[in-house]
Formats: C-alpha cells, sequence, structure tokens
C-alpha cells in the first residue's frame, strides 16, 4: 500500500441523531450526523412513521403527473397521426377508384 494517501482512522467516533441517540463507532471523519437511526427507524422500531425531510415523496408526485401529462399528449398526438393517415388513405382509394373508373 501506498503511505500518505489514506484518510485518517478514528477509533471512537460519535454518531448523533436527530431523534436524540448517541453511539460510537470507527469511521474516517471525525463526528457523524444522521436523521435517521435503528432507534428511531420504522422498520426496526414497528410504527409507522412518514420520514420525508427532503421532500423525495412531493418530488416522485410532481415526476408522476408530468410523465402522465406526456404519455396523454403522446397518445394524442398518435391519435391524431392515426386519424390523418386512414384519412389520407381514403383520399388515395376514392383517387384509385375515379381512375379506374375513367
Amino acid at each position: 500500500m501506498k503511505t500518505g494517501i489514506h484518510p485518517t482512522y478514528h477509533e471512537k467516533v460519535q454518531v448523533a441523531c436527530v431523534c436524540g441517540n448517541k453511539f460510537v463507532t470507527g469511521s474516517t471523519n471525525e463526528t457523524i450526523n444522521t436523521e435517521i437511526c435503528s432507534q428511531c427507524h420504522p422498520f426496526y422500531t414497528g410504527k409507522k412513521k412518514f420520514v420525508d425531510t427532503t421532500g423525495r415523496v412531493d418530488r416522485f408526485k410532481k415526476l408522476s403527473e408530468r410523465a402522465e401529462k406526456t404519455k396523454a399528449a403522446h397518445a394524442e398526438v398518435k391519435k391524431k397521426r392515426a386519424t390523418k393517415a386512414e384519412t389520407e388513405k381514403k383520399a388515395t382509394a376514392k383517387e384509385e377508384k375515379t381512375e379506374k373508373s375513367a
């Protein structure tokens, strides 16, 4: 291994959660602050709790709505193209019919 390129490893680093839980671990960071830990996470506690501190749910809903609008717009364009193609096909068939009868 090369010397002087690795970060310093700290044996006793205090991890603090917003729920108030604190514990000690090893890390290259001197202090660690977290928003959720095993003491307050719904999976570990068994309690249902809505955890969305960064607005991920709102972002997902916004993206879903935009996707639905885009999908509807594409469907509308596809429908118009199909109608136009059908109209052109009918016009071509009429022209061929008049040419055959003439």
